[in-house]
Formats: C-alpha cells, structure tokens, sequence
C-alpha cells in the first residue's frame, strides 16, 4: 500500500503536526507501507520515506498569502482559482501511484484555502481522475476557534472546512475534537475516527540502539507491568523468587515482565548450574514470554548506558537478594524514580531507610505479589506510565488505530 501524508511543512520544521507526520510516516515504514511525505517546506529525514516538495502547499508563500489576505477580506479573485489550479496539478502528478492520502489540517484550516479547494476538486468532482482514498485528519478545527473566526465568511471556500466531503474518512486527535467536528459538518460523532497521538519511548527516552533491539523483542509496549532485576546471574541473588512472584502476578496484571540484566556471574562454575535451573524452573512457569535474560539475548558486555535505559523503561527494581555487600541498584533506583521492593537485609536496608518496601529473602511468593500489587496500582505515578506505555507509544497507535484504518479505507475503494 502506497501512503502519502500532506500538511504544509514538513520536519525538520518544529511543529505538532509537523511532529506526528514524521512520527507516523516512520512508524508506517517500518511496517511495510510505502510511505512519502508532501509539503512545501522540509526535508527528507528517513530513508525510507520520500519527501516530495510543493511549494504552493505553504501557508507562508507569498502568492498564497497575497491570496489569503483577499480571502480574509472575503474576496474570492482569479488569484485564488489560478492558484488553486496549479495546486491541482501539482497533486495530481504527487498522487499519481498513491492508494491512501492522509491530509493533515489543510481540510481543517484556513492557511490555505486554495490547497484545501483543490484537494476537494480532485477528490469529490472526479478532476483528475484520482483514484486514491482520502483520509481528512483533523488536529484543529477553524471554524470552532475564535482566533480564526474574523477571517472565515460564508460560501465557497471557506464552508469546505465545515462541511462532510463525499467519500473521504473523518479523523480527529481526540473526543473533544471529534465532537465538535461532527456538530459542525453535520454527522454523527460515530461516523469520525478518533486516532491519538504518540509518544516515542526511544526518542523521549534517548534509548541507545542495543536497548531499542532488546525492548523490541520483549515488546515492552505491551507489558502492563515492568519488573527490573539488574544483577548477575549468582545463586546469592535469589532469581528464582522473583520467578515465581512474577507467576503470581499475572493474578493482577496482563503481562507482567521481569528482566535480568546481569551475565553469569564470573568465579564460579556452578552459576552455570543456576542458569540451568532458573530456565527450567521459567520453563515450568511458563514464563519464557515474561521473564527475560538479557545474557541469552547478548553474550557481549553491556555497556552502563543500556543499563541505565531499562532504570527509565522499569516501573520498579525487585531486588530480592540473600545477601549483598553494599547494593548499588538501590542508588540507581533511587536516582531513577523507581519504586524499590527489596530483600530486608542490612545493606539494602540501610540504603533504602524507610522508603523501600522490603520482604524476608524466603517470602512466600504469592503474598509477595499481592503486596507489589497493592502498592503498585496505589501509585498514580505507575497506573499512568502503564496506561501510557499502552495505548499512547506510536507503536501501539499505528498497531491499534492507524493500520485498521488503512486496511478499511482501502477496502471500501
């Protein structure tokens, strides 16, 4: 499927919109679309996605801006029709090869009333007998923000952007927008669909390349609950309690997830035994989806930076150690923001004072995951790094949203 995205700049130019164009065509490409971006102003940022220049497309040009000042005056000219013209075969060559148009506010403001004229003239007349679906994204509406009210008068073309166009799909950023659309072009808010935006965990995060691998594979996105362990692999370290809590946490969460950050432990043989029987007892668990080793995923050092990312992707550190000389994750954790449930031994204590959640090295494991239960789903904090992580990372918007909207619309060509 060929998808073009069109607003009026495109990044490197610092926008919203701007920003979630990038961030879908990006997300759109690495899933097997064939992706270009339209717009007057911009470059080519990914090599997988074509940028392909209009210059009559800005909202900053000075023909279209000579030709707004007369619209905002309420004066339709030959200015406005010539250019809206020559916008009309500019996309007619763009579009050419393209199944799915996603326009991005140019049907929603002003900026450019002869982009958004043309736009309507090839796909609800037949003009240029373009065969691509239309899908009209809606961050902002015109005629429902004061600002925009004293430029906007009634007729043609101005009711373009509060009118339903035959054919194209309905898209807003939210409720709120959806139902002021639909009140203002006459639908019901059923017939709208409401795509979020995104948020990119490795961008916000600035998550070095090994960490983005690693959380690709443990598709992090879709873990409602992230459990860091970040030790080596020693019997002293007491993994397999947190095995088996992490088998009782799926009582209370979807998919609970426990990664172990360490190697084997380097003096001593027998930790090859332990890693033997920590993988059969995951085995016996049924865990091989939820707990993770990261020293079956590398068997190279892991530099201090990929550690440090999963102390940002972790919603807790589960440090359940029989023994410790001094405990230098509950420092990293602290630093981090995390919750800490530890082991009650005098090192980590002493660390942790009072602001960690501790429990006796042979604690009984349901009870145990009760209890990370209880105070997790306490934390606001928790509940809303969770939710986001789930629904709101571009991942799980183009999964969830954008990629069934595409299917549809084209089935419905």
């Amino acid at each position: 499927m060929r998808i073009a995205l069109l607003h009026y700049s495109a990044p490197p130019v610092v926008g919203g919109v701007e920003s979630v164009i990038a961030h879908q065509a990006r997300y759109l490409a690495a899933a097997g679309y064939d992706v270009r971006i339209i717009a007057a102003r911009g470059e080519q940022t990914d090599r997988r996605v074509e940028f392909v220049r209009i210059p009559l497309a800005d909202s900053r040009d000075a023909r279209v801006l000579r030709v707004k000042a007369e619209l905002d005056r309420g004066e339709v000219t030959p200015a406005f029709e010539a250019l809206r013209d020559e916008l009309k075969q500019e996309l007619v060559r763009a579009l050419a090869d393209v199944d799915v148009l996603i326009a991005h506010n140019v049907c929603s403001l002003n900026k450019n009333l002869a982009l958004t004229a043309a736009l309507h003239d090839l796909f609800t007349t037949g003009a240029g007998s373009q065969s691509a679906r239309l899908i009209l994204w809606h961050h902002d509406l015109a005629w429902t923000t004061p600002r925009y009210l004293p430029e906007l008068h009634n007729g043609y073309p101005w009711d373009l952007l509060r009118v339903a166009w035959p054919g194209a799909k309905q898209v807003t950023v939210s409720a709120l927008r959806r139902e002021e659309l639909a009140g203002l072009i006459g639908v019901s808010p059923e017939e709208i669909s409401v795509v979020p935006n995104g948020l990119d965990l490795a961008r916000f995060y600035k998550l070095e390349v090994q960490t983005q691998a690693f959380a690709q594979h443990m598709r992090l996105t879709q873990a409602d609950l992230i459990l860091l362990l970040p030790v080596r692999v020693t019997p002293r370290k007491n993994i397999e309690l947190a095995l088996r809590t992490l088998a009782e946490l799926r009582r209370s969460f979807r998919r609970p997830v426990l990664i172990v950050t360490g190697p084997l432990g380097p003096h001593n043989a027998k930790n090859a035994e332990y890693f033997e029987f920590l993988k059969t007892t995951r085995a016996a668990l049924d865990l091989e989806d939820a707990a993770y080793f990261l020293a079956e995923l590398s068997d190279q050092f892991l530099p201090d930076e990929v550690i440090a990312d999963f102390y940002r992707l972790a919603d807790a550190l589960f440090l359940p150690s029989r023994e410790e000389g001094f405990g230098l994750p509950m420092l990293e954790a602290a630093m981090s923001h995390m919750p800490i449930f530890c082991s009650d031994i005098a090192p980590l204590r002493a660390l942790g004072n009072d602001d960690a959640y501790y429990f006796p090295p042979n604690a009984d494991p349901r009870a145990l995951a009760a209890a990370i239960t209880e105070r997790l789903l306490d934390d606001a904090a928790f509940r809303n790094a969770s939710r986001v992580r789930n629904q709101f990372t571009w991942e799980q918007v183009c999964a969830r949203y954008i990629v069934p909207l595409l299917q549809a619309t084209v089935q419905a060509r």
